[in-house]
């Protein structure tokens, strides 16, 4: 009736007519020229029908006037379905003819203000596919007809292009990057999605409108509008209104909607961009709500899409959630996407699902943990491989996200409960109230990562962290509660921060030890008796602390006796001493039972004094020997010798040693030789005399672990061996023999040190006519069964065996040679294991130091550095069997072999002579590379 009495038509209930012809409704409802009536004409029954004025209001005969008419007629094309009575007054919002009038100047307008006006924007022509061209005149034909855009002589020129949308389409855009380097910004801020919502709070009847073509509403300032001047191949065009892509066009959209509704922002109307939200305590009120808001649009020409608004709700889709006056969930139209997600294969593939999930991220809880194996795949330093962990990463984070809570709305009458908590590399909090069923349910949920400086900090100074990030990202919740927060901590050590802001050691730690003797049971009855003033030998009370012999008794809690202990061992005027020193400086003041022990675990687990001090303990790892060959050079063990004086072109010298024998051969080289070069000296100086080897032993030198030699050594059936990286040890016959060769240079060298070349063959000569410590004989010996004349004039016959001996001779003579190497590497193991222990068996995940002698930092002095690094996870076994990973750089070739697909790789990082053929199977972890070479090589063999 409220309508009926505002619009006052005429109804003649003879001829069943109604006519509004009031003067509300020509003025403010329809066009002076015309009128509406309710009849029926042509036979349709409830049509609404344009009646000229100069006709006094033509008659038609009514057939119905149980319900309200909706559809346009005649002249005027106002759509009145699916609005609500109430504000059918307001129809002119919703009409889609005055959307596609030009929108008048304002002071809003977006002006482009150049940061360099010499600078130019000139962008190409792209070439389109035939479809996109048709959409591209078609778009162009549009806008020109609704007065959006112009034909230019600008000197500006911005590209188009076509980008594809969800639902398989085509979208066109305009690429503005340039323009906006070169566009002074604007910073009015847009606001935060997460405070609109808690505006909601006991809110019952909602209406969600959305603008129509939100930005064209806005015009570009006059004389602006050549700035936005884009290309295309059907002409140079320019915007009369804000397009999509300029950088300043948020914040001046919401700067001029803020404006518009700036007395009843957050009262009973919420704004982001184009997304209204009116919200109210009843549908009363409400209505009267929503005809405000839709008189503000309607005096400033905003008009309403109107199949996307939403009437009289008692919840609300809103920006991608769902919002009501009690709570908050994700709505599971959006969130049902994760669901089918595919799994990224490409670093862009990992981006793209972060960017979604990130956006529900205060639904999920501990989400910075759950996906901390995703966000290191962005690291630039870190090469894709999507592993175990990825995808559980990903599949928890889609698992997280559909089963996400809902959210209560925040009430700062009630008391506000913060749980907090951190891990290794993040920080989690969760803000909750109680409910009307008088349970604990979510606000909401913070989690964010730890830089890696906060990694390094003591899991209380984490603890704390998280405390104070969820402090200061809910302050403006938490300082409006009317009641006290309740922190939730499981770091009991936290608690006593509260109870002091200005923090003093000494007075402190009394103040915690005064607080807690009264628990402490081991003391309760020497505490009763001494406050009933019976006295107890050795035991004194004075200003509420417990003295053992004049010194202060600390109580069984953990956390107190740990700052006690650190105290008197980290603080710099103590030093981190030692346990006898750290037990002496404690035992002055301090007193509890089992005070020894207590600083020897301390100082053990001391993570400065592990990183900085020598260890005294025996070092882990038992010499383990290995095994001896068969029979001569079957195993060898090569090294290298650089950074000799240039003798004859060469400046290095490549030792190899046969491991039963002994005997070495000294080849002169040089320190830059490619695996190739090495390859080539073993069949011109070893392999030609002594065949093929079955296993080798090396350093890892780029020489020798080249994929190339690898190769090599796998299609010859050689076992190659690496020595661990910074422990030569490892192959200590190959660091003996380089020590021999040295000093025997050093003997014979001359002045100029550029003869050592000539001196090589007699240095392996000298060495393999020596006896060996070790097998009691001489290499030469043991490979040939007897040895050598080495000087001129020697008549000494050296005996050699009859041919039918000489099996058996030389046979006897290894067994021996391998039992005295055999007893050797027992008793060097044997004095080696005393001063070593096993070593600790290690699984993936365990924290352990890291040894930073070989490591640089970008500190200035080595000397002072820590011995360790800090404790880092240990990370998963890569493989089994000590291969390196190889990075793919590009591919060069393919080729079919039967029905296998071989690829010609280039190896990251190697020579082209590292080059290799490899079978698809192998490339599985480099699709771009593949893609690229068969984007470039269409006609190349593929898949």
């Amino acid at each position: 009736m409220s309508w009926l009495k505002l619009h006052n038509p005429t109804i003649e209930w003879t001829t069943k007519r109604v006519m509004f012809n009031s003067v509300y409704c020509s003025t403010t409802c329809f066009s002076s020229s015309s009128h509406i009536i309710l009849g029926n004409t042509g036979g349709t029954a409830n049509h609404l029908e344009s009646v000229p004025e100069d006709l006094g209001g033509a008659e038609a005969p009514y057939e119905a006037l149980e319900s309200i008419p909706r559809d346009p007629g005649g002249a005027v094309n106002h759509s009145l379905e699916g609005i609500p009575e109430e504000l059918c007054d307001y129809a002119e919002v919703f009409s889609e003819d005055k959307v596609t009038e030009l929108p008048p100047h304002r002071s809003y307008d977006l002006e482009i203000v150049l940061q360099d006006q010499t600078k130019q924007v000139k962008g190409p022509v792209y070439p389109l596919r035939p479809s996109d061209d048709e959409e591209l005149k078609r778009i162009l034909k549009e806008q020109l007809d609704q007065g959006l855009i112009r034909p230019s002589k600008s000197h500006y020129s911005s590209p188009v292009i076509f980008v594809p949308k969800k639902n398989g389409k085509r979208r066109m855009c305009i690429d503005y990057r340039a323009l906006n380097a070169n566009t002074v910004k604007n910073s009015y801020p847009l606001p935060l999605i997460s405070n609109l919502i808690e505006k909601l709070r006991g809110a019952k009847c909602f209406t969600a409108l959305d603008l129509k073509s939100g930005y064209n509403l806005v015009r570009i300032k006059e004389g602006d509008e050549w700035k936005t001047a884009f290309k295309t191949k059907y002409g140079l065009f320019e915007y009369l209104v804000m397009p999509f892509g300029l950088c300043n066009a948020p914040a001046t959209f919401q700067h001029f909607m803020n404006d518009i509704l700036r007395d009843i922002l957050d009262v009973y109307v919420i704004v982001y961009l184009d997304d209204i939200l009116i919200f109210s305590k009843s549908r009363e009120e409400h209505v009267t709500h929503v005809r405000e808001v839709l008189k503000r649009l309607q005096k400033h020409k905003l008009y309403c899409q109107l199949e996307k608004c939403r009437f009289f709700q008692d919840q609300v889709h809103y920006l991608g959630i769902i919002a009501n006056g009690e709570g908050v969930c994700a709505d599971p139209e959006k969130i049902s996407k994760a669901v089918d997600w595919a799994t990224p294969q490409t670093v862009k593939g990992v981006q793209e699902f972060l960017g979604f999930v990130n956006f529900y991220r205060r639904f999920i809880m501990n989400f910075s943990k759950l996906a901390y194996p995703l966000y290191q795949l962005l690291r630039k330093e870190n090469p894709w491989k999507w592993g175990a962990e990825q995808q559980e990463s990903f599949d928890n984070l889609k698992r997280a996200l559909i089963e996400s809570p809902v959210l209560i709305q925040p009430d700062v009458s009630k008391e506000f409960f913060l749980e907090c908590d951190a891990s290794d590399y993040a920080t989690g909090a969760i803000l909750s109230q109680k409910g009307g069923d008088d349970k604990l349910h979510p606000v909401a949920f913070l989690s964010k990562s730890l830089s890696p400086a906060e990694c390094n900090y003591d899991i209380y100074d984490k603890e704390l962290l998280a405390v104070i990030r969820a402090l200061k990202e809910w302050r403006h919740l938490l300082e409006g509660s009317e009641i006290p927060v309740k922190v939730l901590t499981d770091h009991k050590n936290l608690e006593y921060f509260q109870t002091k802001r200005e923090l003093n050691r000494h007075s402190d730690l009394n103040d915690l030890i005064r607080d807690a003797l009264p628990d402490d049971k081991t003391v309760a009855k020497i505490l009763k008796s001494l406050e009933e003033n019976i006295p107890v030998k050795g035991w004194s009370l004075d200003n509420g602390l417990l003295y053992y012999h004049q010194c202060i008794y600390v109580p069984n809690e953990p956390e107190i006796r740990r700052l006690v202990l650190e105290s008197r061992h980290d603080n710099p005027s103590t030093g981190h001493p030692g346990q006898w020193r750290t037990m002496e400086l404690l035992s002055r003041h301090y007193y509890w039972s089992g005070m020894k022990q207590s600083v020897a675990k301390y100082i053990q687990a001391c993570d400065s004094c592990i990183r900085s001090k020598h260890s005294n303990q025996a070092k882990m790892g038992l010499l383990q020997p290995i095994d001896l060959p068969r029979k001569p050079w079957e195993e060898i063990t090569y090294d290298l010798i650089v950074g000799l004086p240039i003798s004859e072109g060469y400046d290095a010298i490549l030792t190899v040693v046969d491991r039963l024998s002994k005997m070495v051969h000294f080849i002169p080289t040089t320190s830059k030789a490619t695996a190739v070069d090495v390859a080539n000296l073993f069949v011109n100086f070893i392999w030609k005399l002594h065949g093929l080897p079955r296993k080798t032993i090396s350093d890892r030198g780029p020489q020798f672990n080249a994929k190339f030699l690898r190769q090599v050594y796998k299609r010859l059936g050689i076992e190659p061996h690496f020595s661990t990286a910074y422990r030569p040890q490892v192959d200590g016959q190959s660091e003996r023999l380089n020590q021999f060769v040295e000093i025997f240079l050093r003997h014979y060298l001359s002045h100029r040190q550029d003869d050592w070349v000539a001196l090589l063959p007699l240095a392996e000569f000298a060495y393999n006519n020596g006896v060996h410590a070790g097998s009691k004989h001489s290499p030469f010996y043991l490979c040939y069964g007897y040895n050598p004349d080495f000087t001129v004039g020697d008549i000494t016959v050296t005996q050699v065996p009859q041919a039918d001996e000489l099996a058996e001779f030389l046979k006897r003579n290894l067994e021996e040679a391998k039992a005295a190497l055999t007893m050797a590497q027992n008793k060097q193991a044997f004095y080696y294991n005393n001063k070593h222990k096993a070593a600790i068996k290690l699984e993936p995940g365990d924290r352990v130091f890291l040894d930073s002698s070989n490591i640089k930092t970008s500190r200035p002095s080595h000397k002072l550095e820590h011995k360790s690094a800090k404790p880092k996870p240990l990370p998963p076994v890569i493989t089994q069997t000590g291969e390196e990973e190889y990075v793919v750089e590009k591919i060069l070739d393919s080729r079919k072999q039967g029905r296998n697909l071989w690829y010609y790789v280039k190896w990251k990082g190697y020579g082209p002579e590292e080059n290799t053929w490899e079978p698809k199977s192998h490339l599985a972890n480099a699709p771009k590379q593949v893609a690229k070479f068969h984007q470039l090589h269409p006609d190349a063999p593929g898949p």
